[in-house]
């Protein structure tokens, strides 16, 4: 349980650009929206899916890919003090495979977010 614990809470440091190997995972009309950075991985939201991809090992070259279909989200909430002196935001995802904690850092707008979110489930 404690390695399914660390794939279900990510902190979003800034958004970046699609990683060019995750360009080759998208099935026909599926288009990449944005992209979000952590310290070593992003996180990719397409129209149909969140894709995570977390850089193992010493040196981030094996790549380990999450996939998860938006379909399987069935609820979320979001979170921040709205103030100068929030330095972070939380998105929370209720899903099929589980509950998913996202933390947001300073400078990622937390309503740019929710919107990313509400635009591919509703």
């Amino acid at each position: 349980m404690v390695a399914t614990q660390a794939i279900l809470a990510w902190t979003f440091i800034s958004e970046c650009p699609v990683p060019n190997d995750v360009k080759d995972l998208l099935v026909e009309g599926e288009t990449a929206v944005a992209a979000y950075k952590t310290i070593r991985d992003s996180a990719i939201f397409t129209n149909k899916r969140l894709i995570v991809r977390d850089a193992q090992g010493m040196t981030g070259k094996k790549v380990e890919i999450y996939s998860l279909p938006y379909s399987s989200i069935n609820m979320w909430s979001s979170e921040n003090a709205g103030s100068l002196f929030d330095f972070n935001a939380e998105v929370e995802l209720w899903t099929r495979a589980g509950h998913i904690k996202i933390n947001l850092k300073k400078g990622i707008d937390v309503r740019k977010f929710d919107k990313l979110i509400a635009e591919a489930l509703l």
